[in-house]
Formats: structure tokens, sequence, C-alpha cells
């Protein structure tokens, strides 16, 4: 198969059931890094989406949440990420053995998901120009301009988001996130739209990361489970299969 390279190491397998979604952890190596979900639950009103997951995560692993749709994989991401907040629990990022405050932690997440929306009147450089200056960034527009020929869009950084295809709007959204190296990757459904080739540049991506730190990865394809080593936990008709997702 065509699965991203994994670092050897012991695999430990954690376990978040929603009604029929499940989560794989790939253990690697251990950094000063560390994100920590303490008892974590999610609802909306009286219905409960996941209750009591607790797992800690440090640089070099990866999470694979997968399940279909409804099953709150989408959900996790944006508690991770601050957008949302659990209805019990906590999230807890520490670097060096210090918790961080939630500005800092925000600003150690990249977000990856099929309903972020980037401008469509501005151009695809534009769209990076800002959201850098939004995060204090010193970015150069051949800085920008390399960034985007990584994602494949080299070229491209002068035409309108608008123009754009599906999938080269995808590849800008990889861009958005990567903009400031973060530490955490947060990837949700991380091929939709893409082609091949932009699926090799997931690989690629989520490569990279384990160098850097986290991902964590929310998909309702059983493929996608190799983006991550160990085992991972895929929901079918209510019925759970186990799926093993070593080195290929």
């Amino acid at each position: 198969g065509g699965g991203v390279p994994t670092a050897p190491g012991r695999c430990r397998r954690a376990r978040l059931c929603a009604p029929a979604g499940c989560a794989t952890i790939a253990r690697m190596q251990p950094d000063d890094l560390q994100l920590e979900l303490r008892d974590l639950s999610a609802g909306y009103g009286a219905r409960r989406v996941f209750a009591g997951v607790s797992l800690t995560l440090r640089a070099g692993e990866t999470l694979v949440v997968a399940g279909h749709n409804g099953s709150g994989k989408s959900t996790l991401l944006r508690l991770l990420c601050g957008l949302q907040r659990p209805s019990a629990g906590a999230v807890i990022f520490s670097q060096g053995g210090r918790q961080c405050g939630p500005e800092q932690a925000r600003d150690m997440v990249g977000w990856v998901a099929p309903d972020l929306q980037l401008y469509r009147e501005l151009t695809a450089l534009e769209n990076l120009r800002f959201f850098a200056e939004v995060r204090g960034l010193a970015r150069s527009d051949a800085e920008l301009s390399e960034l985007l020929e990584r994602v494949g869009l080299g070229g491209r950084g002068d035409d309108l988001l608008a123009a754009y295809s599906s999938g080269m709007a995808q590849r800008l959204r990889y861009a958005y996130a990567l903009l400031h190296n973060p530490p955490l990757l947060l990837l949700d459904e991380p091929t939709v739209t893409l082609d091949e080739r932009g699926a090799a540049l997931v690989e690629r991506v989520v490569a990279a990361q384990r160098a850097r730190g986290i991902a964590v990865i929310a998909t309702n394809d059983p493929r996608e489970l190799r983006y991550g080593a160990g085992w991972g936990l895929v929901a079918a008709g209510g019925a759970v299969a186990e799926h093993e997702c070593g080195n290929r």
C-alpha cells in the first residue's frame, strides 16, 4: 500500500466510542509537547455525542478518529481547536512540562476542515497574507509563494479563490493551516475533494508533522487509517471492526 512511513515503536489502542465512532492512537517518540484529553464529553442539547474520553498524545504521535457521519469526529476536533466547549472535562496543552493558556494553545493549532471558509473575493496570496497578519507573522510574498508551491498551487497565487476548483481550495486550506508551522495539526476529512496527487500531499504533510509535533485526523474513510500506525477501530453499520494499519 501507499501508507505514510512510520517510526518503529510501541503502539497502544485508545478507543472513543460514540454511537458507532472510535479512535486509534499511535505511540511514537515522546517530546516536551503534550496534548491531554481529560474525561472529555460533548453533546448537543439532550443528545450525547461521546463521554468520558481520556488519552494523552505527545510529539511524534498521530491520532486517527474514524466513524460514520454524526459519530462525533468533527466535534472532537472542534473541541481540540477551541471552537467549541466540552460538556464536561478538559483539553490540556503543555510544553516543557508547563500548561499552556487558552490563547497560547490556540496559537499552537493548525486546522483543515471542509467547512473552513477562506475569502473567495481574495487571491490565494491575499488570503495567506491576511491570515499571516492576523497571527502576527512576518511572511514575505516569496515565503507565501513557496508555501503555495509546497501544496501544489505554484503559479496560482494571484488567482481569485472564487476561480479555484474544490480540490484547489482544499490545498489552500493546507497552506493556511501550515502557515505558522503548528505543533498540533487537525485534519477533518483530509483528502476530501483531492485527487491522487492531492492525497499524496496529505501523506507528506502527515509525515512532516510527526517530526514537528502531533497530528489528529478525523475520517469516515477506512483507508485513511493508514495515516496512523498501530490499530484502527472503524464503525461499520453499527458494528465495530478492528483494522490493523501498521507500517506499509
